[in-house]
């Protein structure tokens, strides 16, 4: 099963971060498509407040409101998903792929708790495959535990990509600025030659 983190209130970003439009779409849509790709099933993990545009055929699990930590998100799911792990990517990850995602469902991490992405070197704690175990071992979410921080304290399986472009993450305005330069970029690398 394929989780979008959308639980983020966009402070930086000034706007409602997953209906924030990029490229005349939703924010959102473009992580939404890839984890589609990839998996049958997709749920978006969201707090009660988060206005979230249409995705058809997606579950939408609202959180609690509190407590407002990323890893809220993962232990929400987790609950969710009835003992099933969950693969997790972030709503403000527009560049991702279905192939940074197959990759790690095919990567297996044999006895530990989650697979986790780690590109050109810095670990990428959203992305990744959660087994059921690991909601055990993420609660209670210690806020002052950073992230990172606490995914790698599961001793997670990795998963290297030497492409960072993937885990681009929108934050701030002129994250979707920098956001569209690229996919425009890329689109024009995948047009056929003439």
């Amino acid at each position: 099963m394929g989780v979008l983190l959308a639980g983020g209130r966009g402070r930086r970003l000034g706007a409602d971060k997953a209906s924030a439009e990029l490229a005349g779409r939703p924010l959102v849509q473009w992580a939404w498509e890839a984890v589609r790709a990839a998996v049958a099933e997709v749920a978006v993990v969201a707090k009660p407040d988060t206005p979230l545009p249409e995705l058809p055929g997606t579950a939408i699990w609202r959180e609690p409101a509190e407590p407002r930590h990323p890893l809220a998100g993962v232990v929400y799911a987790l609950e969710r998903a009835g003992g099933r792990g969950v693969l997790v990517c972030p709503a403000d990850l527009p560049l991702m792929t279905p192939a940074v995602l197959g990759a790690l469902m095919g990567a297996g991490g044999g006895e530990a708790p989650a697979t986790i992405a780690r590109a050109a070197g810095r670990v990428q704690p959203l992305v990744g495959v959660f087994a059921a175990p690991a909601r055990e071992l993420l609660v209670p979410i210690d806020p002052d535990v950073s992230v990172t921080a606490a995914v790698l304290a599961l001793g997670p399986a990795l998963v290297d990509f030497d492409d960072e472009r993937a885990f681009f993450n929108v934050n701030a305005p002129g994250d979707l600025a920098r956001a569209a330069r690229l996919l425009g970029a890329l689109a024009n690398r995948a047009k056929p030659k003439a």
